[in-house]
C-alpha cells in the first residue's frame, strides 16, 4: 500500500506544497507574529524533512519533537487551537490550489491532528 507520501506525488509535492504554504502562513494576521523572528529558509527544510516523514516517507525525522518545537510558542506568544486551525486550514488550503485530491487533503488533516495535543504540550 502506497504511504500518504506517495500517494500525495513524493519529494517534489512536499517541497512545493512547504514553499507556497509558508507564503499564506506569512500573510495570515492570525499566525505571522509566530515567525516574526523564524529563519524561514532553515523553517522551509525543517518542514519539509519533517512532513516527509509525518507522510510515510522517510523512516526517521531526527529534528525536535512536537513538543519541545512549539514548548516556547505556546508559552511565550499564547499558541493555541486556533492557531493549530489556521495552520491545517492554510496547509488544506494549499494542497487543494496544488491539486490535490480531497480525500487526500483530509488524510493530510488527519495525520495533523494527531500532533494536536504535542504541539499545543497538553
Amino acid at each position: 500500500m502506497a504511504s500518504l507520501f506517495e500517494k500525495l506525488g513524493g519529494e517534489a509535492v512536499v517541497d512545493a506544497t512547504v514553499d507556497k504554504f509558508y507564503g499564506k502562513v506569512l500573510a495570515d494576521d492570525r499566525i505571522k507574529h509566530f515567525f516574526e523572528n523564524t529563519d524561514m529558509e532553515k523553517q522551509r527544510g525543517h518542514q519539509k524533512k519533517f512532513l516527509t516523514f509525518a507522510f510515510g516517507g522517510a523512516e526517521s525525522y531526527n529534528g525536535n519533537g512536537m513538543r519541545a518545537a512549539h514548548a516556547k510558542l505556546v508559552k511565550e506568544m499564547g499558541l493555541n487551537d486556533s492557531h493549530f486551525d489556521a495552520v491545517v486550514e492554510l496547509l488544506g488550503g494549499t494542497l487543494t490550489e496544488m491539486g490535490v485530491a480531497e480525500d487526500l487533503v483530509e488524510e493530510v488533516a488527519d495525520t495533523a491532528e494527531t500532533l494536536r495535543t504535542d504541539i499545543l504540550n497538553r
